[in-house]
Order: structure tokens, then C-alpha cells, then sequence
């Protein structure tokens, strides 16, 4: 029996906490303006990963307007985290946020596309989050590994995109289908790839879960 539906989410959500007033109110603000932000199932799973893993440095790909930034910074007090966005509008609400939060003296925000700033970090990173572009997720995987530690997590968040990666018949105008072959690749290529070992789960719009090998 498939238990996913939308009886099930809306459960879960309602069982959701924020970390505090500050975070649930950048939640509201961004949900009711329609910003892109994680989903509240995807950041529970997200941030007890990181408690389990309770990373030093931490490497983020697509930062909005800094929310789960901000969101692993409360989580992790003693990491040091880079987060990178390659629009200059959500660049600089992200680094207000951040600031507001009292968070930017242990998150940089760096601005460019992900695949040029990538080129530019020296690592290492024992956590990695990437939430850009879908079309380029194999680029920002293959650019970001050689800069992590020989254990590191990679979750990578909307890999499944609204059920579009499994079918087209979710995308029924066909305006997806360079996203949806992209993707399609890079969850073939992530789950058989020798250097890691690689979950993908149903959680949120989809989250692949991947620890590198040593």
C-alpha cells in the first residue's frame, strides 16, 4: 500500500516545530510570497541529519533567501557554513536575514552561479546541501565532492520535482523535460557511482541522501 498522499503530508506538517519565532516567521513570510524555501518535512529530516552528523563546515548550493541556512546554523552553533546563490536579489535578503538573525559571522554568503564559485572554494566540507538549479545538479555534485572530507553527507533536496522525474505525465505541457532527463541522469549516476553510497527518498519533493565513501 502507498502510504505518500496528501492526507499523509499534511499530517506530518502538522506536526512540524520550528527552531524558533525568528525562523517560523521568515517561513511565513516566504510562504505566503511563494519563495522557494525547503519544505517543513524536508528540513526535520535535514536538520537531524546534522545532528547526527554534527558537521564543522558546511557547503551549501542555492541559498534563496537564506533560510535553511539559517536553519543549520541554530542547528550546528559550532560550524562554519558557505552558501552560495546565483540571484542577486535573493543574495542580498539573504545575507539581511542572516544578519537580523545574528547568524553572519559563521554563514558567507557567496554570490555567483554555483559551477563558477565552486571552482573558487578550497573545502573541506563534511556536509553539503544542494538546493539549485535542477538541470545542473551533476555538475554542482561533481565539483563539490572533490572538495569534501572522505565521509561527508550530500543531500541533495527536489529530486524527484513534484513526481515529474518519475513520470511525464505530471508534467502534461512538457515544460520540464531538460529538468526531468537531467535529474533522471544524475539520480542514475549518484546511485551507482562507486564513491558513494546513495539513498532516494519520498520525503518532501524528493531528497537523495548520499555519504561518500573513503
Amino acid at each position: 500500500m502507498n502510504i505518500t498522499n496528501d492526507k499523509v503530508t499534511a499530517y506530518i506538517d502538522g506536526l512540524y516545530h520550528p527552531l524558533n519565532e525568528q525562523l517560523a516567521a521568515l517561513r511565513e513570510e516566504a510562504e505566503k510570497a511563494g519563495v522557494p524555501i525547503i519544505l517543513r518535512d524536508t528540513e526535520t529530516f535535514l536538520l537531524n541529519l546534522l545532528r547526527i552528523r554534527k558537521p564543522l563546515t558546511i557547503l551549501e548550493i542555492g541559498t534563496a533567501i537564506g533560510y535553511s541556512a539559517a536553519c543549520m546554523a541554530v542547528t550546528c552553533p559550532s560550524s562554519r557554513i558557505i552558501t552560495i546563490e546565483a540571484d542577486a536579489q535573493a543574495c542580498m535578503e539573504a545575507r539581511e536575514n542572516l544578519e537580523k538573525m545574528g547568524l553572519s559571522d559563521r554563514v558567507e554568503v557567496l554570490y555567483g552561479p554555483g559551477q563558477v564559485v565552486l571552482d573558487q572554494l578550497l573545502g573541506p566540507f563534511d556536509f553539503v546541501f544542494i538546493d539549485a538549479s535542477k538541470s545542473h545538479y551533476r555538475t554542482f555534485w561533481d565539483k563539490a565532492v572533490p572538495l569534501c572530507c572522505s565521509d561527508a553527507m550530500i543531500i541533495c533536496d527536489n529530486v524527484l520535482m513534484k513526481g515529474m522525474t518519475v513520470s511525464e505525465e505530471y508534467d502534461p505541457r512538457q515544460k520540464h523535460k531538460t529538468h526531468i532527463r537531467n535529474l533522471r541522469e544524475f539520480l542514475t549516476y549518484i546511485t551507482q557511482t562507486n564513491c558513494a553510497d546513495t539513498s532516494v527518498l519520498p520525503i518532501g519533493d524528493g531528497v537523495s541522501f548520499s555519504v561518500l565513501r573513503g
